[in-house]
């Protein structure tokens, strides 16, 4: 199996917090009244894309009733729409529509994942649920290592997991540590390569903050959709993903 495919199923596998796994299971169970059809995928949810990604896109944790739903990162919610949406706009994905893990969706040269794999009440992972989770961050970034040039970062909480992720993995952080904010553009050195040699010849990393996708920021217009693809278009560019001219005019 593909190293990187293995990796998801096994991220498909884990039940190391107690407190996600009977939420995610519960979730599934009650559902909503708008998915009362649906069997819910109720695991944790792997990442989405592309093993030879340059572009990483960093999420914080599935939807209750989105991922844990479909099985897809950022799949069958509001937040799913904006992104993939602008995703799309951008030439990055082959449609602004994301329903379901079977909806034959595919990305261009980004992946979409997240530093907590399940979905967590109210959103809000625990500081420990997010270290527990924190290894298959680790390991994900290793294996996309060769080929990964560019990261965004999508809100403070994915920002502050993620940095500790890129040490682990063989970056080397600035000191002081970068602060998030939307806009924000840091470059990671490279340092040593992983003692178990999972990294093949990477190189430096330029991560990038954006508000997070969320109906609190995009329905107050704290991120609108031009400003997601602002940020969208600058990593793709450093991440040496050629423009693709959409066939129709961005929203506003």
């Amino acid at each position: 199996m593909d190293p990187l495919a293995e990796l998801d199923a096994r991220i498909a596998g884990c039940t190391a917090c107690p407190r996600l796994v009977a939420w995610r299971e519960e979730v599934g169970r009650v559902k909503r009244a708008a998915f009362k059809d649906w069997t819910y995928w109720s695991r944790p949810v792997p990442g989405f894309g592309p093993a030879d990604a340059s572009l990483l896109v960093v999420g914080l944790a599935p939807a209750a009733h989105g991922g844990n739903r479909t099985g897809r990162m950022f799949t069958g919610d509001r937040s799913g729409d904006v992104l993939y949406g602008a995703l799309h706009e951008v030439g990055l994905a082959s449609s602004p529509l994301a329903v379901s893990a079977d909806d034959g969706l595919t990305l261009r040269g980004v992946r979409v994942t997240s530093p907590v794999h399940c979905a967590p009440p109210e959103n809000k992972p625990t500081p420990g649920e997010r270290d527990a989770c924190r290894p298959w961050l680790v390991r994900e970034l290793e294996l996309l290592a060769p080929h990964l040039r560019a990261v965004v970062v999508l809100g403070a909480f994915g920002w502050q997991a993620a940095l500790p992720a890129f040490a682990e993995a063989g970056w080397v952080l600035p000191r002081p540590r970068p602060r998030f904010a939307h806009g924000a553009r840091v470059t990671l050195e490279r340092g040593s390569p992983p003692a178990d040699g999972h990294a093949g010849a990477p190189g430096p990393v330029t991560l990038y903050g954006c508000f997070h996708v969320s109906q609190r920021n995009t329905f107050t217009g704290r991120l609108t959709p031009a400003m997601l693809r602002d940020v969208l278009r600058e990593a793709a560019g450093e991440a040496g993903i050629p423009p693709y001219a959409p066939r129709h005019r961005p929203r506003p």
